[in-house]
């Protein structure tokens, strides 16, 4: 029984290759893997943190011989698929679950090893690249912004945002949903910024508001229509959700004094525009990040990814046919995954949300 993978063998160079697979409690065939392009083009171009040094999690400190090398052979965190066959009594064959395993046609899995979400039957199966992983991501920034009003008394995603002011910066795969979060959990209003006309496009479409950063001084423009008290102008709470110094600034600039930004972003190179010296300073603000590894500490005993892709799926329910129509934006055979990443990373390609289907792919059993 053999599977084939996607991996990056060497700065630049994508190949599918055949490997063995490994016995273990129950197998799956994949139908869809989504595409990060923030993550994964990073070990494409060699711009990862991990190729470069090593993360001592016991110290929480980077240095040290690098995480990672090449080849990469783990590639992807999106996947759903269909299990074949089972020895496991939580996973029985045919059920449809979202994995993170990576771009190949198949999988052996292991309920004491792996995440595994059970899809529901009524949910169109190629949504459920979101619900082990990306979801949780966007999810898990509206638990943060929660924690950060009612620390250990939050009693579900929409207390962060709940008739407040909200702005995103970014409108890529993460940006998106967590705009769409923030609105089906009660925002009073919900603003998405992003320098490019064509994401801010599939925004609109989801029904959200948008800004383009660059016509003018988007902070400006915001505080002037969101008015608190005077002297208290701005957005109650940001979600960073593109990976540029610039955008973390400019989130910043949109908040109201003493509000928070919850930084979703995924910074690979520095941070020179972020001028602490400017509104953070003489507002008092605050910046949190809200990666996925960790839930508020607060919040640690409540909450873990799977209430979190539960939240996803409840999402999906309600605003699927949006995201199916307009978030995913490419649908791309297996086969020519290593020509899509490369376009991707080469820029000759924009998708917000590439999704390999794995239809003639083989069986992966």
């Amino acid at each position: 029984m053999r599977d084939r993978n996607l991996i990056v063998s060497a700065p630049g160079t994508l190949e599918i290759v055949e490997e063995e697979a490994a016995p273990g409690p129950f197998r799956v065939r994949t139908l869809y893997s989504g595409v990060s392009a923030g993550t994964e083009l990073s070990f494409v171009k060699n711009t990862h943190p991990g190729l470069h040094t090593g993360f001592d999690a016991e110290l929480g400190l980077f240095g040290g011989p690098a995480t990672d090398a090449f080849p990469v052979t783990r590639l992807g965190y999106m996947e759903v698929g269909v299990v074949t066959e089972s020895d496991a009594p939580v996973v029985k064959p045919g059920m449809t679950v979202a994995m993170t395993y990576g771009h190949r046609t198949g999988w052996t899995g292991d309920p004491l090893r792996d995440r595994i979400v059970p899809l529901p039957d009524d949910l169109d199966p190629i949504l459920g690249i979101y619900a082990a992983h990306m979801g949780p991501i966007c999810a898990n920034g509206l638990l943060h912004a929660a924690a950060d009003l009612y620390g250990p008394a939050v009693r579900g995603l929409g207390d962060g945002v709940s008739g407040r002011r909200v702005a995103v910066t970014g409108a890529g795969v993460v940006g998106l949903l967590t705009a769409l979060f923030a609105r089906a959990h009660g925002a009073a209003s919900v603003v998405v910024l992003d320098p490019s006309p064509e994401r801010r496009a599939i925004a609109e479409a989801l029904g959200l508001d948008t800004l383009d950063p660059e016509a003018g001084d988007a902070a400006v423009t915001l505080k002037t229509a969101w008015r608190h008290w005077p002297g208290d102008r701005g957005a109650d709470v940001v979600f960073q959700c593109r990976g540029q110094a610039s955008a973390l600034h400019l989130a910043m600039r949109l908040l109201r004094p003493q509000g928070t930004v919850v930084d979703l972003a995924f910074y690979q190179g520095g941070a020179a525009d972020v001028r602490l010296g400017e509104e953070f300073h003489h507002n008092g603000l605050s910046l949190v990040c809200a990666q996925i590894g960790r839930v508020p500490r607060a919040l640690a005993t409540g909450w873990d990814r799977e209430r979190l892709s539960a939240a996803t799926v409840d999402l999906l329910r309600a605003d699927g046919d949006l995201v199916r129509r307009h978030l995913i934006t490419a649908v791309v055979p297996f086969g020519e995954a290593p020509e899509l990443l490369h376009d991707l990373a080469a820029r000759r390609r924009q998708e917000v949300q590439s999704v390999l289907s794995f239809e003639d792919a083989g069986d992966g059993r």
